[in-house]
């Protein structure tokens, strides 16, 4: 048997998004996926022999210290909470462009012996949702999309936004800048985050704000506008590993490598459906990924 490893992922990761104004905005992503990843890590490292105690529950700036003094061997961070929250980064040519921040905080991380690998593809930003039957009946796939559409149409279409995404110049406002439309206010309805879902489904309103990765996407049959100006900053996530631990074990890295290389957005938006809303339990919902993968044996 290997060494013992010590896995821990946060159960809620808050960032702290810094754009032009000094603006503030708290961002917190969905609680079961880093109980997914955390469990898929951990069954492809037990397959591969290593002994592996997970922790979950965490905090995610314990969770950073845990890991900088050794109480921990390995997490997944998110590429935005570390360039935003830990390094206190505000450059939106950098934030909004995967390879850009995750090297970024790859290097900066690197002076503090914790190793970046191969980041997850999946992005668990923000997002505008439309239904995916008007989506597709508007002929509405990009934020571009949506724009040129609200222009032409300023009264047609509804949006369920909570009041500090509408109000912040990188939440609504931005969007509308970066993408050149006005909504008329009257077609806000504002709302708590966890009701833009419900509204919309319901048909209350033609788009809504959300998470990327949200079970409730793929459950409700909505689909995630493009951002096609990379508005939204990146939220990829990477393990990170002790430098000592990877120097030691240098096979972790191939050993992850397959979640790096498989786990999309819509796979994680469907992970998170079937224990979020199907009720399965997490393990089993890990195991069930990984087989149908190849994964493990």
């Amino acid at each position: 048997m290997k060494k013992i490893f010590k896995l821990v992922l946060p159960a809620i990761l808050i960032s702290a998004l810094l754009f032009p104004g000094n603006v503030f905005a708290e961002k917190k992503t969905n609680f079961t996926e880093q109980l997914l990843l955390p469990e898929l890590a951990g069954i492809l490292l037990e397959q591969a022999g290593f002994g592996v105690t997970l922790k979950t529950g965490v905090g995610s700036v314990i969770a950073r210290k845990s890991l900088e003094n050794a109480q921990f061997d390995l997490y997944y961070e998110y590429t935005g909470t570390a360039y935003t929250l830990y390094y206190k980064q505000k450059d939106t040519k950098i934030m909004t462009v995967p390879e850009k921040v995750y090297d970024w905080v790859k290097k900066a991380d690197s002076e503090k012996d914790l190793v970046w690998l191969d980041p997850v593809k999946f992005n668990n930003t923000y997002t505008l949702m439309m239904r995916k039957a008007e989506a597709e009946k508007l002929g509405i796939k990009t934020i571009s999309d949506l724009g040129v559409y609200v222009t032409k149409n300023p009264d047609k279409l509804i949006f369920a936004l909570d009041s500090e995404f509408w109000e912040r110049p990188d939440g609504f406002k931005g969007i509308m800048k970066t993408y050149n439309f006005k909504l008329p206010f009257k077609q806000v309805k504002k709302m708590s985050v966890g009701l833009t879902y419900q509204a919309l489904k319901k048909g209350l309103v033609n788009s809504a704000m959300g998470f990327a990765t949200d079970g409730r996407i793929a459950a409700f049959g909505f689909v995630n506008l493009v951002d096609d100006k990379s508005f939204f900053p990146v939220y990829n996530p990477v393990p990170v590993v002790r430098k000592g631990i990877l120097d030691k074990y240098p096979e972790i890295k191939g050993i992850l490598k397959p979640i790096a290389d498989n786990l999309t957005t819509e796979e994680m938006q469907q992970l998170n459906k079937a224990v979020d809303v199907d009720h399965k339990q997490v393990h089993a919902v890990a195991m069930d990924w990984l087989k149908s993968k190849s994964l493990i044996k």
